[in-house]
């Protein structure tokens, strides 16, 4: 090892090694202050002025993220944050951790990596750790983010050091954070990742390496390619429980009853976040270019895209067993967000569901703790109050998100018709109609026996 990267390497044990972040948001702000906390000083990295200003008042805009911690590794001068990445060159490892969304024809879209890989270049010294944390496809830490980093003739393994190391954030995860969630890594060359895997073993409680960055990378997209692959089945079992007259929930409670040999995932309106409807697709891209059709991936994505039209179909279906059209009826959206407890809006069914609603001619409102105020088709709204006043006044409920904050009994007892994709609303205080996601109306009140669901712990859309 060169005495650069000898010097990064005793920066790294002793804890005197600055780290900076680009990219401040759900990946980002978590890993900054998990490494703070540690004693590490970080710098964070961003284009967004407010989330800088956000930081440096020591506030959290994260609902992971209390203020409070924030506050005090900004008092102690272990965090800070700026928009000017020529202060890149301060720092010994710098952590990549901007989104990596699809573009319009849902192909990988990486300018975001691009612009993060070119201020990385301007300011690249001998001794600095870069990690890509932004999920990729396999071969892109290799392909795309060493070249640049190389060219101006510092060399991976020898000079500077490059590796991979997926993000696993869970927003609104209670159990699992930054400090518990096992660690993949794997860098450019066995150099790279022993100095990745010694930095992340300061706030990680295992590190798990492997041999390359492209095994790392694939490792992330197969977890969410797993993910997606099952709530696709679980979704089109739905579909056919529909056909059949069946309650897809008793089906799924009675499978899940095996003690082995069966995992309970949950069906819903699709699939929503950065990764469960991105990553495969970066999977699906990369293989394609080596003439390679990745069938469960492209199979899996038109049945999870499919779900907002078939609840939106379902709406229509309730509304007309009631004498009633789409058109001009008064719909409520439960839920703008992808999933419970969390504000994060980013891929949510429910702007699907919405839309669909809307041009069928609804009038559509909606209705989100998390969510104040939301463009929808080019059209402002803000969440209005979930309470029985205002359920009232709906012709139909759509349950989207199933957050905890929602009054559920207030909502069975309140609302005339409800479309419940997510299994939330109990039965047996219904007093209207409620259609499941698949199987028959519930009318007035339900049998005393309550819905079916699947075991505690089921993997949800």
């Amino acid at each position: 090892m060169k005495a650069p990267l000898e010097t990064l390497a005793k920066k790294i044990a002793d804890r005197t090694c600055v780290c900076g972040i680009i990219g401040l948001g759900y990946v980002g702000l978590p890993l900054g202050v998990a490494f703070g906390k540690k004693g590490v000083r970080v710098i964070g990295f961003d284009v967004d002025v407010s989330k800088v200003k956000s930081i440096e008042a020591g506030t959290s805009y994260i609902p992971d993220v209390p203020s409070a911690d924030v506050a005090a590794l900004v008092k102690a001068k272990r965090l800070s944050a700026t928009t000017d990445f020529s202060k890149l060159a301060e720092c010994d490892v710098i952590s990549i951790c901007v989104p990596t969304p699809l573009s319009k024809s849902r192909d990988p879209d990486v300018s975001f990596v691009a612009a993060a890989t070119e201020s990385v270049r301007k300011t690249l010294r001998a001794g600095q750790l870069v990690v890509l944390e932004s999920t990729t496809y396999p071969g892109m830490t290799e392909e795309f983010l060493r070249p640049p980093l190389e060219a101006g003739g510092l060399l991976a393994g020898k000079d500077i050091a490059i590796a991979f190391s997926p993000e696993r954030v869970d927003p609104g995860n209670k159990t699992y954070g930054v400090e518990n969630t096992p660690k993949v890594v794997g860098g450019v060359d066995p150099v790279s990742t022993r100095l990745a895997c010694d930095f992340y073993a300061i706030a990680v409680q295992k590190v798990v390496e492997v041999s390359s960055a492209a095994a790392a990378e694939m490792a992330k997209l197969l977890e969410n390619t797993f993910r997606s692959v099952n709530i696709a089945l679980v979704n089109e079992v739905a579909l056919m429980c529909d056909k059949l007259g069946l309650d897809v929930g008793e089906v799924i409670m009675a499978a899940a009853s095996k003690p082995f040999g069966f995992m309970a995932f949950q069906p819903g309106p699709g699939t929503g976040g950065h990764c469960i409807p991105l990553d495969p697709l970066y999977l699906s891209w990369k293989l394609r270019t080596l003439e390679y059709r990745a069938r469960f991936v492209e199979l899996s994505d038109d049945v999870n895209l499919g779900m907002p039209r078939y609840v939106v179909e379902r709406v229509a279906t309730a509304l007309n067993d009631e004498r009633r059209s789409l058109k001009g009826a008064k719909v409520l959206v439960l839920g703008l967000s992808y999933k419970r407890d969390v504000d994060d809006t980013r891929e949510s069914p429910s702007f699907e569901i919405i839309r669909h609603l809307l041009r069928g001619g609804a009038e559509v409102s909606y209705s989100d703790p998390y969510v104040p105020s939301a463009t929808v088709a080019d059209k402002p709204f803000k969440s209005v109050p979930c309470d029985a006043a205002s359920l009232a006044g709906f012709d139909a409920v759509v349950v989207a998100t199933d957050h905890r904050a929602f009054p559920w009994d207030v909502i069975a007892r309140s609302s005339r018709l409800i479309v419940d994709s997510r299994g939330a609303v109990p039965r047996d205080k219904v007093t209207g109609v409620l259609w499941p996601l698949s199987g028959p109306a519930v009318r007035g009140v339900a049998p005393t026996k309550k819905p079916a669901t699947a075991k505690p712990g089921g993997a949800r859309a």
